[in-house]
């Protein structure tokens, strides 16, 4: 039995060691700040992507023109090879977000990925001339613009106040 007293004396250092450990890590958490806020976005620059979209999509591209600084560009593309599909996300004031997309693709099958599962209502909206219709009930809220060969979508977190800020300057040229 001279040997088991050695076995209990490295199981109650071992035991020792791990409650240390456990201090140890539960003051670095207490006393190490963390920050769970939204990261902050980098804004983007999308001219460059305008001007290659506009060349060589088959549709007339659209992008805001004149929103107020306070809207970040956070993300941008275009896929020439998938459908001339088009986008361009905002971080609105408040956090929400607001993205233009546009598509040769399928209305419908569009429609429901651009707007995460949103189906359409019986509320219109006239801007500039043009009949938006309201989607609500997926991820995003949305207003749809049908097009002569094209689709156009703004969607988003946005309240449709934002949504509509942003379809009321969008510009082709």
């Amino acid at each position: 039995m001279a040997g088991s007293n050695g076995k209990q004396k490295t199981v109650r250092d071992m035991v020792l060691s791990l409650g240390l450990i456990g201090i140890a890590a539960a003051l670095i958490y207490v006393f190490i700040p963390h920050d769970d806020s939204a990261p902050d976005l980098p804004r983007v620059d999308y001219r460059v992507e305008l001007l290659t979209a506009r060349r060589a999509a088959t549709y007339p591209v659209a992008a805001p023109e004149g929103l107020p600084a306070t809207w970040k560009a956070t993300s941008v593309r275009f896929d020439g090879a998938n459908s001339d599909a088009w986008h361009l996300g905002f971080q609105a004031p408040g956090g929400q977000y607001v993205q233009v997309e546009q598509s040769t693709q399928k209305p419908s099958e569009f429609i429901d990925t651009a707007t995460q599962g949103a189906t359409a209502t019986k509320s219109t909206e006239q801007i500039d001339g043009r009949t938006w219709t309201r989607y609500t009930g997926g991820r995003y809220n949305a207003l749809v613009l049908p097009g002569k060969g094209s689709t156009t979508v703004v969607a988003g977190t946005g309240s449709f106040e934002q949504l509509t800020q942003v379809a009321q300057v969008l510009k082709t040229s």
